[in-house]
């Protein structure tokens, strides 16, 4: 067990992890998972109170998505979509379109949600580029601040996180930012200032609709988005959503453009889409921006991006499988007395004197600690009391993680609301606990916590 120990912490590099306190941590390595539970190499149980990082829908094993894998391996594991195609690949593009938008018709697979956004603004770039030279000056993209896209190159330049994103800035392509909508502003006419005054060279505009996630659960006003799609279709500017984080459910829809009856011209999803099993992601767009890249051999118009593993059969036959259970099992129905419960749970922790602000968008929460209430003032970084509180949750059976002084609740859409009560009840405690103690011993010094992946 201790080699074990030893070896999950100095073999991997992990990912947001601050290394240098990593190397001197216990790691807890997960062995084994069931439902909404997980359980480590000491046999210790947990919540997974963020669905393993916002993927897993349907619980741990669920026997569905096993036997569909079990199924599909039995068949065939990988084959390339490079000049062939597949059954499962088929299968789940007829099951995306219909579930998708209305206007959305071809589905181009890559891995994962960076690539996905990746792939939707190359794709925007190149229709603009092969519609003729009256628009091919359009490369630019109007993207958010507090915006998180993913960590390729071109996602990270999509960005508006300076944590994550700041150290890379001389790799970057320059975007136009616009203001993230807040409840008092949304910055409306400014981006149609700039559309008014730009549209000629912006080729597209990319947003996480309804929800910034990364950002701390950030949600734009009601009527936002279908203002950001009626400015678009006016400059006639790309409207590219981001729905990675946002998509299968997590809104209490399927999609958070449903939300306010959007149809983007490109849609990237992922997390979700295997149910939380394997790395699958998509670009959803329109039959006119496909058209774009149609012609003779000579004219070179190919879409120039795959990787070998685009389209994987079994990730297909697992997204195919957790679509069939949302279906089956009307997930979406029976998530919305759930979302009740959470909403009517954390209604009494506003009037906490650490608690400045409860985000909810379905079962997307952001829960907002500061250290004075009444002026708003969040705490220092440096003390890491989203972090601390993890570390609480963590030691009474939760895992949670942090957007700096942002606690997530993020469960999966399965969750009983037994769990449901566990998990805000240990979260409610550990947040008690830790300002509490604060107010004891304010000093940064002694509060670290290598699980604070993100302290914006």
């Amino acid at each position: 067990m201790k080699d074990w120990t030893e070896k999950g912490r100095t073999l991997i590099w992990h990912p947001f992890t601050q290394m240098k306190e990593w190397e001197k941590e216990n790691p807890t390595i997960i062995v084994e998972g069931k439902g909404v539970y997980l359980t480590d190499l000491d046999g210790k149980k947990y919540l997974d109170g963020v669905s393993s990082i916002w993927v897993n829908l349907h619980g741990h094993r669920n026997k569905k998505i096993d036997r569909a894998l079990i199924r599909q391996i039995r068949k065939l594991s990988h084959s390339t979509l490079f000049g062939l195609s597949h059954l499962p690949a088929i299968k789940l593009a007829e099951k995306l379109i219909k579930i998708a938008p209305k206007g959305l018709a071809k589905v181009f697979y890559s891995d994962d949600g960076s690539t996905a956004v990746e792939v939707a603004v190359k794709i925007a770039f190149g229709f603009w580029q092969h519609r003729g030279k009256a628009t091919r000056k359009k490369t630019k993209f109007i993207s958010f601040s507090n915006a998180y896209h993913g960590d390729t190159v071109g996602s990270v330049s999509l960005g508006g996180i300076d944590l994550f994103h700041q150290a890379y800035r001389p790799l970057l392509f320059q975007t136009i930012k616009a203001p993230a909508p807040t409840r008092k502003r949304s910055g409306l006419d400014e981006i149609e200032k700039v559309m008014k005054r730009r549209h000629k060279e912006i080729a597209g505009l990319v947003i996480e609709p309804m929800v910034q996630a990364a950002a701390g659960i950030l949600i734009s006003p009601p009527g936002y988005l279908k203002e950001i799609r009626r400015l678009c279709s006016r400059y006639e500017i790309l409207m590219i959503a981001d729905e990675v984080a946002t998509g299968f459910g997590r809104t209490g829809k399927m999609f958070a453009c449903e939300h306010e009856g959007v149809t983007p011209d490109l849609m990237a999803i992922s997390k979700g889409i295997t149910g939380g099993y394997l790395p699958l992601a998509a670009t959803l767009t329109t039959q006119e921006i496909y058209d774009a890249f149609l012609g003779e051999y000579s004219e070179f118009k190919t879409f120039f991006h795959g990787h070998s593993y685009t389209g994987n059969p079994l990730g297909c036959a697992a997204a195919i499988a957790n679509l069939e259970i949302f279906e089956e099992e009307k997930v979406l129905r029976k998530l919305q007395p759930k979302i009740a419960f959470v909403e009517e749970a954390l209604r009494p922790w506003k009037e906490w004197p650490h608690v400045g602000d409860i985000r909810q968008a379905g079962f997307m929460i952001g829960i907002e600690l500061v250290a004075d209430k009444q002026k708003r003032t969040p705490y220092p970084l440096e003390m890491r009391v989203g972090g601390q509180v993890c570390k609480e949750t963590k030691a009474h059976g939760v895992l949670l993680r942090p957007l700096g002084n942002v606690i997530v609740l993020m469960p999966p859409l399965s969750i009983a609301i037994r769990d449901l009560k566990k998990l805000i009840s240990v979260t409610g405690a550990a947040i008690q606990t830790v300002t509490e103690r604060l107010k004891v011993s304010p000093s940064a010094k002694d509060y670290g916590a290598p699980f604070d992946w993100n302290r914006s």
